[in-house]
This record gives structure tokens, C-alpha cells and sequence, in this order.
């Protein structure tokens, strides 16, 4: 069990909409490319160095970058901060995937070796410190003389300490800041929440009012959604040639529509969390990892569900109101009777919802049974249970 409590110094992310004038985004683009030959450079000597078994950390790229930018007078003219942001980005992924392959982690869970970034396929961001932006009467000034309009939904809460500036697939650009976390005391309620993650409902709980069903946005998009592939699939051009302008018109409304669907999602994720958050003052959560669904015939509902940004938002809104949260292992929680700690001897079919217990008789819904066992094994219950842990699963019995 992992307990997460009060957040301590943190930084939040605020985003806004960006308006360009004309000539910003060629700029902006410009700037994109400059930065896209770093990384792949970046790529190219990390390879190399990965061949002869030579080290090739951050001080080398940056020095390397020095002497880039003596050589190259075209890439001297972009800001030297968003090639050195991304140099930074670059050692970090590549850190990672290193770290993997030393703790000897399966194929499938390490993360890969950074990739040369290709020119349409990867999303243009621009990554900026402090000395690199500046904000005056409400515009970003970015380095390289880029001068954009913010969108101001809201303001901001503390001054920025950086801001990333990227593009979607729909063109429209964004400025996302780096802020101190604020932190948002609300009333103690006395109150704790037992959490366990499912497919029919996203969340299921130990209060009836707080459960989460499917919202199946995604099914209530899909049929639109398959019409503008349709129109993809029949206009699609052949290998080198342009797109026509019935292709990308289609291709652009299909990504509208894909992107309104995941704001749909991290609408309702967000507003069931803030409701829980606010009720409660403890939460015990499944700390469930959504991935393997994506191998089994739940694959299409689960990632329609979206459970594990669900998941993310509740432990966000959590620690931002200083909620205590406990992450619960998932074994064996849905073969053991919340009521008096017994096991089931074979796994349950999970066309069976409802847990009959053979030792104390208990009959309860299966996943309100779960939900339960989450406040037990994190010690919330102020009855007990015998065989139960407050620190880990409970002890194996026979039923």
C-alpha cells in the first residue's frame, strides 16, 4: 500500500489558447526546425556513442550545441534557450530508457531510445525558461522576436517560471505556464472512500452516490467519427502524392471529433473527481494499471472509459485539497469477502457479479465488495477484519 498525503512544493500547468498574427506561426515553425535538427543530432551522437560505449550526457550535448551553433550561422538565428530546453528533454528520455534496460525490465514496459523526429510527423513544441519569455500588457514575448496573444480564460495565480508552446493536430496553438501549486483546504468531513476500478462502471464505490458509470463518449461519437474515415479511406492519395483538399478537410474534422471526445472524457473525470474530493476526507484507491485490457476483448470499452486518466485526475484533485490518498494492491480483491476476510478457492469468472461468500454467508454485488476491501486493507474500517492487513493484502484463507 502507497500512501500519498498533503502535497508538498509542487508546480501546476496552466493552458491557454494562442492567436497569431501572420507571420508568427512561419516563425514559430522556424524556430520548430531549428530545434527538430538539435534533437535529431542530438539522436545521431547518442547512437554513436551508445556503439562505442561512450558516455553522452547533457554537459556533452551542450557542449556539442555550442559547437553547432559556431558552425551553423542559420541556426544561431533561433533562441538559444527553447535548443537547450530540448537538449535537456533529449538526456532525460534517454536516461529513462537506459535506467530500463539496467533494471532489466520486460520489453514491453521500458521506455525506447529517443527517435529522430520527422519533419510531418512530429508536433511542433517549444520549450522556454524564464530568460527566455517575457509578459507584457497581456502578450508573450518569446525569444527570437515571436510576439503572440494570449487567450486569457483566467489568470494566472503566481508568476510563470516557464511555458511550452505547441501545436495541436487541428492547428490551433496553445501556451501551457509552469505555476507554483496552489493548495486548497477544504473542511474536514470525517469521512473515507473505498474506490475499485472497473469496465460496466468506470468507478465503483462504497457510497452509491459517488459511483461513476460508463459515459461512452466515444461510442456516441463513433458513428461520425467512422464517416469522416470513410471519406478518408476514399480520397486517400497515392504514395508521394499531395493530399487533396476533400482528404484534408475530412482528416481535420476527424481529428475534431477525436479531440472532443477526450474533452469530454477529462470533463466528466475531472467533475466526479472534485464531487468525491469534496466529500471526502480519505480516499482508498485501487492503484489499478489499465493496461493489460488492451490486450483483451475489452480493449475498445476500457479505452472509451479512459481509467487511468480518470484515475490520475481523482489523485490530482486529491493532493491539490490535501486529501489523503492510499493506493491499494489490486491482488485478490475481488476473491475475497470484504465481511470476514475468507477466499474463494478458483478466480471468479467475470461474468459472475455477485460475491457469495461461503464462510459467513455474505451476498454483495462484486464490485461493491472490492470497493469495500480497499477501506479494509488501508486500515479505514473502524470495525476490523480478522485477517485482514492494514499494510497489504489479507491473509490467504480457505473458504
Amino acid at each position: 500500500m502507497t500512501t500519498l498525503g498533503a502535497p508538498g512544493a509542487g508546480y501546476a500547468r496552466y493552458t491557454y489558447r494562442l492567436r497569431l498574427s501572420s507571420a508568427a506561426p512561419a516563425a514559430s515553425m522556424a524556430e520548430w526546425d531549428r530545434c527538430r535538427w538539435v534533437w535529431n543530432a542530438c539522436a545521431a551522437a547518442s547512437r554513436a556513442a551508445h556503439t562505442a560505449k561512450e558516455p553522452c550526457g547533457p554537459a556533452m550535448l551542450d557542449k556539442m550545441l555550442t559547437g553547432w551553433r559556431a558552425e551553423y550561422a542559420w541556426l544561431c538565428e533561433g533562441g538559444s534557450v527553447p535548443q537547450q530546453q530540448i537538449i535537456r528533454d533529449f538526456a532525460r528520455s534517454r536516461a529513462k530508457a537506459l535506467k530500463d534496460i539496467a533494471d532489466r525490465l520486460p520489453m514491453r514496459r521500458r521506455a525506447g531510445m529517443p527517435r529522430f523526429k520527422k519533419k510531418h510527423l512530429a508536433a511542433p513544441t517549444l520549450n522556454y525558461t524564464r530568460r527566455g519569455f517575457r509578459l507584457k500588457e497581456g502578450r508573450l514575448h518569446l525569444a527570437g522576436g515571436i510576439a503572440v496573444t494570449v487567450v486569457w480564460s483566467r489568470d494566472l495565480p503566481a508568476e510563470p517560471s516557464s511555458v511550452r508552446i505547441h501545436r495541436d493536430p487541428l492547428g490551433h496553438w496553445y501556451a501551457s505556464f509552469v505555476v507554483p501549486a496552489q493548495t486548497g483546504e477544504l473542511p474536514a468531513t470525517g469521512r473515507a472512500i473505498g474506490i475499485d476500478w472497473g469496465i460496466r462502471e468506470i468507478a465503483t464505490t462504497t457510497s452509491d452516490a459517488h459511483d461513476l458509470p460508463h459515459p461512452q463518449h466515444g461510442r456516441t461519437a463513433a458513428a461520425k467519427l467512422a464517416r469522416y474515415q470513410k471519406v478518408m479511406a476514399r480520397r486517400r492519395p497515392p504514395k508521394g502524392r499531395p493530399a487533396s483538399t476533400g482528404y484534408r478537410k475530412a482528416a481535420r474534422q476527424a481529428a475534431k471529433a477525436h479531440r472532443k471526445v477526450a474533452r469530454q472524457r477529462q470533463d466528466t473525470a475531472r467533475k466526479w473527481a472534485r464531487k468525491v474530493v469534496r466529500d471526502h476526507d480519505v480516499l482508498a484507491v485501487e492503484d489499478f494499471t489499465p493496461r493489460f485490457l488492451a490486450r483483451s476483448t475489452m480493449a475498445r470499452k476500457a479505452a472509451d472509459g479512459a481509467i487511468g486518466a480518470t484515475r490520475k485526475a481523482l489523485i490530482e484533485m486529491a493532493r491539490k485539497h490535501g486529501r489523503a490518498v492510499h493506493l491499494i494492491d489490486p491482488a485478490h480483491t475481488t476473491m475475497d469477502c470484504a465481511g470476514c476476510g475468507a477466499g474463494t478457492k478458483h478466480a471468479l469468472p467475470l461474468s459472475e457479479r455477485t460475491c457469495t461468500c461461503t464462510a459467513c454467508g455474505a451476498v454483495s454485488p462484486r464490485d461493491k465488495d472490492s470497493a469495500r476491501a480497499m477501506l479494509l486493507r488501508a486500515g479505514l474500517d473502524p470495525a476490523g477484519v480478522e485477517g485482514v492487513r492494514p499494510d497489504g493484502p489479507p491473509a490467504r484463507q480457505a473458504a
